[in-house]
């Protein structure tokens, strides 16, 4: 809503704002990917010539080529297997994409079950509120319908006493002399009569023209009543066909998880085996160094028998039992190579079955890929219509609501049950929207969108605007504001407790729900930029709680020296800028989370005798937000402004003196522009005062234009705070009467050059 990078405002990177130092999360390092595998990548043909391969050796019977040539095969087959668990984690990622996929589809699909859920239990409450009004104007019509027969009987009977009364007169007229003052009167018996004729037509005419009005409010009625049935019967329809389009999805998905589990467990075996054959070979490559040994170890020996022929003579017998001994150990280790290499064809065997599978597996994989793209397709189909829904849903509950919020007591409010001011009916029609305040004599009704008593917590508050905060995302411009006296929950409600997590408001509860939407929809290809921005409007003064060295600034302007003179100007768009302003990219919720705080410590709080830390300012957060859709070069522009104005007091309650006194003044006098500027929409006025003061200038797109707003109006349950609390419920009555049009999507198809726009 205020102020952008052009026409000379500033804009600062984040790390400018925050004094050089950021406070992202530090990048991890990055990971080391090499493998044994490394690049390498089978192709079939690879893996085909690698199992159909046969040793080539130049001495058919050297053990050693032999074993050299074994482990190079085997080394090459690692590498196979290698690439083959690779692509299998690959498959398991896959898997679990899908898997987060159906999680989400779920998410969105009840999401979107509850939402028409509630469409179709408020149109059914309109209905029965239709049907009530069209039986008491039958009614109505009954009742005039007798009226109306009463009267005419009424004037016949007066038409034949006047025809009587000229029969008489006829009759007299020869003794006119005689009875002249009996003429006089009758003449002025008749005269009256003629009065009363006329007043008796002038009546029936009236009733015929109530007749006739009664007559088109009922039609009216009957035509709304058969449009709400239509509009139900279409969101019926709407919501079988996306529960069966859902349920054919999980379907689909069940199928490919099954078959999945199916090739995880066929892959494993073969990974026993393969693992088997690996220890054999370890068993031979040993055997056969051991004889390597012993074989040196006798070559040795033959040689240095030239030299000691009669030592060798004598020692004959004993080497030629040892060469038996030795022959037999070559007989059994030949043994043992053919039963290894029986084992390898086999593990050619196995390979190629692998093989086969995997082949089979893949064309799975293929067929699994394209039903998953037909899947995301149908996904970002049903968030387009749960987008169009939601603000259907929106439009139709009005575009002005007003929720309205009753603080709990204080520790030193104790009131007894014969003292409470405020109640709520319990009737089905005023269930959780009406509120009664009771004073001296009298009792105060009202109803609202919504009414949450003083147990109701700050996750249930914003578990009802959630989905208004979720159009900022899709492309609206969306003003929420607290308004009411002093110390009766605004600044709780907007901001919370800090430090308690249970105790967040709706400011730190509404950022961390856009980025975490942000997150989820970053797969279906949108991207989103954010700028914040936040002022402070003090004694009809606006003030920059982002700008560096700003007390100095604050302070040089104030006392009429110069300084940055911000002003607040609207386009033909419907965009506010408000120039000089800081604004800040963002990136995460903790570095919004660091400017609410940095705000939060230079806004103007004081103390008075209502409340200890009372807002002297109207505090504006404005969220812009820009997002892409990569694949569908659709861009949307939305804006989300959160505002806790200052409360209204009277100076007989909170005792202001000096500068307190100047504050509470400015302050009820914005807020008086502000009844003035709602009084003359809710009356459709030609000319709407929105220039009276800066708050309500500054508010003109979200009252006057095409913004979805809502009100929180927050009430004290104090007695003494009576009267003050029964003027806000007046007020909140009126703001909930207005009607400042439809709300308007800003979105449109990307330009090579896209800037963001604020509103």
């Amino acid at each position: 809503m205020v102020g952008t990078a052009k026409n000379g405002r500033v804009r600062h990177a984040f790390s400018v704002v925050n004094g050089g130092q950021e406070l992202g999360p530090s990048s991890a390092p990055a990971s080391n990917a090499g493998s044994e595998s490394g690049g390498i990548e089978f192709t079939r043909e690879d893996v085909d010539a690698l199992l159909n391969e046969r040793p080539k050796r130049k001495d058919r019977f050297s053990l050693k080529e032999k074993c050299e040539t074994m482990s190079e095969y085997i080394k090459r087959l690692k590498l196979c297997i290698k690439w083959f668990q690779e692509l299998e984690e690959s498959y398991l990622i896959g898997r679990e994409k899908l898997e987060n996929d159906v999680e989400v589809s779920e998410r969105q699909r009840d999401e979107m079950g509850i939402l028409l859920k509630n469409k179709e239990e408020e149109l059914n409450s309109i209905i029965a509120e239709l049907r009530k009004n069209y039986a008491s104007l039958q009614e109505k019509f009954t009742k005039e319908e007798l009226d109306k027969m009463a009267a005419m009987e009424s004037l016949a009977s007066e038409r034949e006493a006047r025809l009587e009364i000229e029969r008489s007169q006829n009759s007299l007229s020869d003794e006119h002399g005689r009875v002249q003052r009996e003429l006089s009167s009758a003449t002025q018996k008749i005269t009256s009569l003629n009065d009363m004729y006329k007043r008796l037509q002038e009546y029936i005419a009236s009733l015929q023209q109530y007749n006739s009005k009664l007559h088109n409010d009922l039609s009216t009625v009957e035509e709304d009543f058969k449009r709400v049935e239509k509009e139900k019967v279409s969101m019926v329809e709407n919501l079988s066909m996306l529960r069966g389009q859902l349920s054919v999805s999980r379907q689909t998905q069940d199928d490919a998880i099954k078959q999945r589990d199916a090739l995880v467990n066929e892959v494993a075996s073969l990974r026993m085996e393969l693992q088997q054959v690996r220890d054999d070979r370890d068993r031979h490559k040993l055997q056969v160094q051991t004889l390597t040994a012993e074989y040196t170890t006798y070559k040795e020996s033959t040689e240095k028998s030239s030299f000691e022929v009669d030592n060798l003579k004598s020692k004959y017998t004993k080497l030629e039992v040892r060469c038996l001994s030795q022959t037999d150990q070559i007989r059994t280790l030949k043994d043992q190579l053919m039963i290894a290499e029986e084992k390898v064809q086999m593990s050619n065997l196995t390979t190629l079955e692998t093989r086969t599978e995997y082949e089979g597996q893949k064309k799975l994989i293929s067929e699994l890929q394209t039903r998953l793209a037909d899947a995301e397709f149908k996904l970002i189909e049903g968030e387009m219509l749960r987008k169009k829904l939601h603000n259907t849903i929106l439009e139709l509950k009005g575009n002005i609501r007003v929720f309205c919020r009753v603080r709990p007591l204080l520790a030193d409010e104790d009131v007894s049950t014969e003292g409470k001011v405020i109640s709520y009916p319990t009737s089905m029609d005023a269930l959780g929207r009406g509120i009664d305040l009771v004073q001296p004599g009298q009792k105060h009704s009202f109803t609202f969108d919504r009414v949450f008593m003083p147990e109701i917590s700050q996750e249930d508050v914003f578990e009802d605007i959630s989905q208004l905060v979720q159009s900022a995302l899709d492309g609206y411009k969306v003003c929420i504001f607290a308004y009411g006296q002093t110390g009766s929950g605004k600044t709780y409600t907007m901001m919370g407790k800090p430090g308690d997590q249970d105790q967040k408001g709706l400011v730190p509860r509404s950022l961390e729900q856009i980025f975490k939407t942000i997150q989820s929809l970053q797969p279906q290809g949108w991207k989103y930029e954010m700028q914040v921005s936040m002022l402070e409007i003090y004694n009809e003064t606006i003030r920059d709680l982002l700008a560096p060295n700003r007390s100095s600034s604050d302070m040089l302007r104030e006392n009429g020296i110069g300084g940055k003179q911000y002003t607040i100007k609207h386009d033909a768009n419907g965009n506010t800028h408000v120039s000089d302003l800081t604004i800040v990219d963002v990136c995460t919720a903790k570095e919004v989370s660091y400017l609410l705080e940095r705000a939060e410590h230079s806004r103007s709080v004081g103390k008075t005798q209502m409340n200890e830390q009372s807002s002297r300012s109207h505090f504006v957060f404005t969220l812009r937000i820009s997002g892409v859709n990569e694949s569908t070069e659709q861009q949307v522009q939305g804006v989300l402004n959160l505002i806790d104005l200052a409360g209204s007091e009277r100076l007989s309650k909170s005792g202001s003196t000096g500068d307190r006194l100047k504050e509470t003044q400015a302050i009820n006098k914005s807020l008086s522009s502000l009844s003035d500027v709602i009084f003359a929409l809710a009356k459709k006025e030609d000319h709407v005062p929105f220039r009276n003061s800066k708050l309500t200038y500054l508010l003109q797109p979200c009252l006057g234009g095409d913004s979805k707003t809502l009100m929180f109006v927050n009430i004290s349950p104090e007695p003494s705070s009576a009267g003050e609390s029964l003027c806000s419920l007046r007020f909140a009555s009126r703001v909930n009467a207005c009607d400042i049009g439809v709300p308007r999507r800003q979105t449109s198809m990307r330009p090579p050059e896209s800037r963001m726009s604020y509103g």
